[in-house]
């Protein structure tokens, strides 16, 4: 095996910590000697070792003269948990290969000037993109100050997102329905707007997933209409009010109210409570403000295999012409179930 087949090894290990270790990124980790894989780990949550002391653990002694293959560079300094560069050098690592360096100030490079520092041979950007993407909700926080917004929706085939009025039902099929309880999973927290809340009532949970994890509910709510018996209120709710507005929720232990005077504010103070990701399954008018605001960093449509004619559509607003359209960045088109799911960023 090469060092990229051994690197998606290490990003699979990551994968298991995925929406559990917020604000830390989901890290993974293998080390190999002599061809033989000694040891596998990941970041579970915050305070808990790290990716590559778990993988040292296992691999023991036979960690020496071993290449570590590490997702996020080497942590070089005292947090929660001692470094794990010096971890690394203390084991008789040999070489380590990363897959994309941490943009957080206090490692930066830092990490790798360690290893290279104790003699060990350090290699970098195997599978960085994938690894990048993976660590997005991290690094947005570190970065920009905000979660990464995820918009997730699904429409017809010609662009609907509902039917009007009455009559209405799921749109997407079961196994999309199933992926989107996967993605509820892997986030931090899912938001929606007080009209969805109102009319669909929805759980946002992770209901039929085994072991799964429900997300903080975000309910957007700047009028303060959402009833104190929602079903998405739950421990660590957070309700989203304009200022000077009240709400009965606001005497519920379990929500968090914040009053941002903008929807950017209301991203700083979300990060602030540790939110990395953000799910966005409101209807068109959060979307929509997300979207005129700037705000959406990707975007998972599923596509059904459905004509309905007249419906609402996935954004409203002004009016644009074709020249002024946003462009997508496709990263992935697959088939799931009955529906077509497209993944991208929209374009700069």
């Amino acid at each position: 095996m090469n060092d990229s087949e051994y690197m998606a090894q290490a990003l699979a290990e990551a994968q298991k910590g995925v929406g559990r270790t917020s604000p830390n990124p989901p890290v993974g980790c293998v080390i190999v000697n002599g061809g033989v894989v000694v040891g596998r780990g990941f970041h579970p949550r915050a305070g808990e070792p790290h990716a590559e002391v778990f993988a040292l653990r296992e691999a023991g002694e036979r960690a020496r003269g071993a290449t570590a293959y590490v997702t996020l560079e080497p942590c070089s300094h005292h947090g929660r948990t001692p470094p794990c560069a010096d971890a690394l050098i203390a084991a008789g690592i040999s070489r380590v290969v990363v897959a994309a360096g941490d943009p957080n100030p206090q490692v930066n490079g830092r990490g790798l000037a360690k290893l290279r520092a104790a003699g060990i041979t350090v290699e970098t950007g195997v599978l960085e993109a994938e690894a990048v993407r993976q660590q997005a909700g991290f690094r947005s926080l570190v970065t920009r100050g905000r979660p990464y917004v995820i918009y997730k929706y699904a429409m017809t085939l010609d662009g609907k997102t509902a039917a009007h009025g009455e009559g209405n039902g799921p749109v997407s099929g079961p196994e999309a329905r199933a992926r989107v309880m996967r993605w509820r999973d892997e986030c931090d927290a899912i938001a929606v707007g007080a009209r969805t809340a109102l009319l669909d009532d929805p759980q946002l949970s992770t209901r039929g997933i085994d072991g799964g994890r429900d997300p903080r509910p975000v309910l957007f709510d700047p009028e303060g209409h959402i009833p104190a018996h929602a079903r998405a209120i739950r421990e660590g709710a957070v309700l989203v009010l304009q200022e000077g507005r009240r709400s009965p929720l606001e005497r519920d232990p379990r929500v968090t109210v914040i009053r941002p005077h903008s929807l950017p504010h209301a991203l700083e103070q979300l990060a602030a409570l540790g939110i990395s990701t953000l799910l966005l399954e409101g209807g068109a008018t959060l979307a929509s403000a997300f979207f005129e605001a700037g705000l959406i960093d990707e975007l998972r449509v599923f596509i059904a295999p459905k004509l309905l004619g007249a419906g609402l559509s996935p954004l409203v607003g002004p009016t644009r012409s074709l020249h002024a359209a946003q462009g997508l960045d496709v990263w992935n088109v697959e088939r799931v179930g009955d529906d077509v799911l497209v993944t991208g960023s929209l374009a700069l």
